[in-house]
């Protein structure tokens, strides 16, 4: 006896799902965008786990393996995790790779060497990434004054230019510009497609709503942090440029430069000058690195002390991780400078 044919309707709305590829990603905020592109369709792996510093990470056999038999691969760069970089040329076989730092419209943020930054302004000096050549020059003048400045009504400026050269001298935090990250998600978006083309409607619907949902996170971290506009800060390591661009922020010095190498004993003198100097709201520590740095900087004064973390080490994993990040170190900045 025959089975009776199923409802039009009902074989319309129960597709057949390919399998999504195998995907492997670098740090938790690239993780996060690719998952809330993959959505229900897949789950991508994680080269730097949570609590590890990505500038100086060596993979385990397992991730190493991972890498080997990924399909598709998402990272920021090699100015990030240079050992990461080594590994993906020579493992990562035919994979597709995706180095974000390089794709069409991100922006760049010269490097900061100083221990004292000056106007918020200054670090304005980004530059947009496509095909196109520039003046070498608008990237080499990013110097510094010696001490922090009030004057910084322009931060907010553009002086975005093109470039196809190398970012060796450029800071790697890239993911911390929620702009950044928007222009991403249709990146990932489309790779997923290509690659798994009966579910590429579905890829792109998913980057769009991560797209609504970052805008949102970005409007409340904006009203987080409209009350410490002007309130300065130190944080561990210099990681936090492209956050301080799109929010308005002034840090004042860093205690560890952008690839988090170790501060010089003239560098801490210059950062406990000017924490005693500026009236600084707070210094950030990270979870990462060693506490005793803060300490030895803050001793003997006031200032308040609290932990923030460009990776979101205690966030959850998965598609709502990049919106909370952004709003977790809004709240936790906040919060420091209430105190």
């Amino acid at each position: 006896m025959l089975k009776p044919l199923l409802p039009a309707a009902l074989l319309l709305a129960t597709p057949l799902w390919a399998e999504a590829p195998r995907t492997v990603t670098d740090i938790g905020p690239v993780q996060g965008l690719v998952a809330s592109v993959m959505g229900d369709l897949g789950s991508p792996e994680l080269l730097v786990p949570q609590g590890a510093s990505p500038h100086s990470h060596a993979l385990t056999p397992s991730q190493a393996r991972a890498l080997q038999q990924a399909e598709l691969v998402f990272w920021i760069g090699p100015d990030l995790t240079p050992g990461i970089g080594r590994k993906i040329e020579a493992i990562a076989g035919e994979a597709t790779v995706l180095e974000l730092s390089e794709q069409p419209g991100v922006m760049h943020l010269a490097a900061r060497d100083n221990a004292i930054f000056g106007t918020r302004a200054e670090a304005d000096t980004g530059h947009e990434h496509d095909d196109h050549d520039h003046d070498e020059d608008t990237h080499d003048d990013h110097g510094h004054d010696d001490h922090a400045d009030d004057d910084h009504d322009d931060h907010a400026h553009d002086t975005a230019h093109a470039h196809d050269h190398d970012h060796g001298d450029d800071d790697p935090h890239l993911w911390l510009s929620p702009d950044n990250a928007a222009a991403w998600l249709p990146v990932i978006a489309d790779a997923l497609a290509e690659a798994d083309p009966e579910n590429a409607e579905t890829y792109r619907a998913n980057a769009a709503a991560a797209r609504t949902a970052l805008e949102e996170a970005v409007s409340e971290a904006r009203d987080m942090l409209g009350a410490v506009q002007e309130d300065r800060f130190v944080v561990f390591h210099d990681a936090y440029q492209y956050y301080e661009q799109a929010f308005g922020l002034h840090v004042i010095g860093a205690i560890k430069l952008a690839d988090a190498s170790d501060p010089s004993p003239a560098r801490l003198d210059a950062l406990r000058d000017v924490i005693s100097d500026s009236g600084a709201s707070c210094v950030f520590a990270e979870p990462q690195f060693d506490p005793r740095l803060i300490a030895a900087v803050t001793e003997g004064t006031e200032i308040g002390v609290a932990d923030l973390d460009p990776l979101g080490m205690a966030l959850e994993p998965g598609a709502g991780f990049y919106p909370a990040l952004i709003g977790d170190l809004a709240s936790r900045i906040a919060a420091c400078a209430e105190r």
